[in-house]
């Protein structure tokens, strides 16, 4: 319960991020585009354009963080938050198509310098008053995204940096206008929008990395390994697997235990081993782990291993005559080979004649089944 008010929370602190920015970037893109008309100048215009994008993509935050914090249902078990990710894909195909249409239409105008226009000073207030409230809005967003976990909204605020960033380019560009040089001004509008579709060439290689689990940074994988392999009772890994969902990552992993403990000691370790993954690694949501007794990842591949049925035939087959005096067996899957525990009563072991003639059956058994490598006996006190 504890666990989904606090889920609730941060949803509500990912929305309110960006219903800021998106607030502030509707102020930006009216500022910015009317006095790049205004005062003449492409690259405030593109910036302008900029801005727009960062209201878009405010937008998309606010869609995917709602689709994305519906809870796990029957068909998607393991929630809605590929959601967030499938909105960065869109909002990094936004940012190329705007850069690139940026790029085309300021190239068109570079061509014919004479019909080029010429900014004023007024550009250059706007965009000073642009780098603070972007720079300010920066520093908000990435503090949200790192206490929510969220990488959309992570890139979001580095989308807010960029736009600081544009808007410096463009002070630049204004004023390099201003003291002579007129094509700065067009030059400056192309450097904003092939950042632009930088921005939206990352966001996309970054999603679709994901989309195709992807696995986690070999730094992160290598923390965990050593997190594993440190708990007590796991003598080995054999297979780690590892992907990212949203700001969540998921794990697969292998482990070796004493090939003759218990299974419910064995689950033991396997659900200490969860726990502590969960609560080390904030981004880890979910630990699948697998207990073996041994390094079994090239086992069995030429031969089917006996099933517990097969099992007792051939016990049956061998031991006919002391079929009444097994109380039950257990199988050890061990070096693609089986063995076999007998438990029997203790007044058994007292008995020459009996003993004697079940060696010697086993002895047969041994050297006929090549699948059961041994068979050890276990006499049990039964007590009244």
């Amino acid at each position: 319960m504890t666990e989904a008010i606090e889920t609730v929370k941060l949803n509500k602190l990912k929305a309110k991020a960006s219903y800021v920015g998106a607030a502030v970037n509707i102020f930006q893109t009216l500022i910015k585009i009317g006095f790049g008309i205004w005062g003449q100048s492409a690259a405030l215009i593109a910036d302008g354009v900029h801005s727009l994008s960062d209201l878009l993509s405010d937008f998309l935050v606010i869609v995917a963080v709602r689709l994305g914090s519906r809870e796990a249902d029957y068909e998607h078990p393991y929630g809605h938050r590929r959601f967030e990710t499938i909105a960065t894909v869109i909002l990094g195909l936004s940012l190329i198509v705007i850069g690139g249409g940026i790029s085309w239409a300021v190239m068109t105008r570079i061509t014919h310098p004479e019909a080029l226009p010429a900014p004023n000073s007024l550009g250059i207030a706007v965009a000073s008053l642009s780098i603070i409230i972007n720079e300010w809005l920066y520093h908000y967003t990435k503090r949200i995204a790192r206490k929510t976990r969220s990488k959309l909204l992570l890139a979001n605020a580095w989308h807010q940096r960029s736009d600081a960033i544009s808007s410096l380019v463009v002070l630049f560009g204004i004023g390099a206008v201003m003291l002579g040089y007129p094509l700065a001004d067009a030059i400056a509008a192309i450097v904003v929008a092939l950042m632009v579709v930088k921005i939206g060439l990352n966001l996309i290689f970054e999603s679709i990395k994901e989309l195709v689990d992807t696995s986690l940074p070999p730094v992160l994988v290598a923390e965990i390994r050593n997190a594993i392999m440190d708990i007590e009772g796991v003598e080995g890994i054999h297979l780690l697997r590892t992907r990212q969902m949203g700001e969540d990552a998921l794990i697969d992993a292998h482990i070796v235990v004493d090939s003759r403990i218990t299974v419910s000691e064995g689950h033991t370790i396997g659900d200490i081993v969860r726990d502590e993954l969960i609560s080390r690694f904030d981004d880890v949501m979910d630990v699948l782990v697998h207990v073996d007794p041994e390094d079994d990842e090239a086992l069995f591949e030429k031969h089917k291993p006996l099933t517990r049925n097969e099992v007792k035939l051939i016990l049956d087959q061998y031991l006919p005559d002391f079929k009444s005096h097994i109380e039950d067996f257990r199988i050890h899957y061990l070096s693609e080979c089986i063995e076999v525990e007998l438990i029997l009563p203790f007044d058994v072991s007292a008995d020459a004649l009996l003993m004697t003639a079940l060696k010697k059956q086993i002895r047969v058994m041994k050297k006929r089944v090549r699948n059961i490598s041994n068979i050890v006996l276990f006499f049990k006190q039964n007590e009244d």
